[in-house]
């Protein structure tokens, strides 16, 4: 990270699943490179998770921020540009609230930040018994070799191979987008207008943010053999309302946007 002075702020997504999230403030907490705040996006918890964020911050030596909206339903794109918008750092990394993190995971993708690109990590999908065990042993400790893992070569990380395999193996597409696992920088953010919260329901707003970054100039990097996240598992969203966020994608595909009315700028 020679000569890159900037600071990082790590964005949680969650709704009312404190036991992955206390994992997933667990492996922050032993970050070999510690982001300048954590922001929790809360879409609507209940006081459980509220109770569990209040005993934790005394945990950390860097601010640990509640940011909170109303249970109205699937809404991760106003709770993402809630807390994008409170952040106070240069460069923001977003994940799931039940990913644990590789404790290199911070470093690795400040490692491979650069101007003109967002970065999309990958992960490593744990099964029902091993996250199961997670939970029971309170454990965050995985390798590729622990059991109940499956697509193994997403949890290998190699810090010096890692920049040279992310710059073959990035491929400019909106497919494949994943908000799990994700970094770019205010900055791009704001002069797309964020996330776009006409999108209701799971689906396809994150690879909607992509393509208005791609029209706005910014490249993808595939972060490769690095920023490990170790997705815990759950039962599949709904896909009640894919067909219509389907619309929307194809409609910002269409017109080449770069820009979204309903976003970010509601927060400023």
């Amino acid at each position: 990270m020679k000569n890159k002075q900037f600071a990082v702020s790590v964005i949680i997504t969650t709704y009312n699943r404190p036991d992955a999230l206390k994992m997933v403030l667990k492996s922050l907490l032993k970050q070999s490179v510690q982001p300048a705040e954590i922001i929790i996006a809360d879409d609507g918890s209940g006081t459980e998770t509220q109770t569990l964020i209040e005993t934790q911050k005394a945990l950390f030596a860097i601010p640990l921020l509640h940011c909170w909206q109303e249970d109205n339903g699937f809404r991760a794109a106003a709770i993402r540009n809630k807390s994008i918008a409170t952040s106070k750092s240069d460069y923001i990394i977003i994940i799931d609230g039940d990913v644990l993190l590789h404790r290199h995971f911070v470093r690795d993708h400040l490692h491979i930040a650069k101007k003109g690109q967002f970065v999309q990590g990958r992960r490593v999908l744990l099964s029902e018994a091993l996250t199961l065990q997670i939970f029971s042993q309170q454990k965050i400790t995985l390798t590729p070799f622990s059991k109940g893992i499956k697509n193994r070569l997403n949890a290998c990380s190699f810090r010096l191979l890692s920049p040279v395999v992310s710059s073959l193996l990035s491929e400019q597409k909106y497919t494949t987008i994943r908000s799990c696992n994700m970094a770019f920088w205010k900055k791009d953010v704001m002069a797309i207008n964020g996330f776009n919260e006409a999108f209701t329901g799971w689906g396809r707003e994150d690879s909607e943010f992509a393509v208005r970054m791609f029209n706005n100039g910014i490249k993808r990097k595939d972060l490769r053999l690095g920023g490990v996240a170790y997705h815990l598992y759950h039962l599949q969203n709904s896909r009640n309302g894919l067909e219509i966020n389907e619309l929307i994608l194809n409609q910002t595909i269409e017109n080449q946007s770069k820009f979204c009315e309903l976003g970010i700028n509601q927060y400023l």
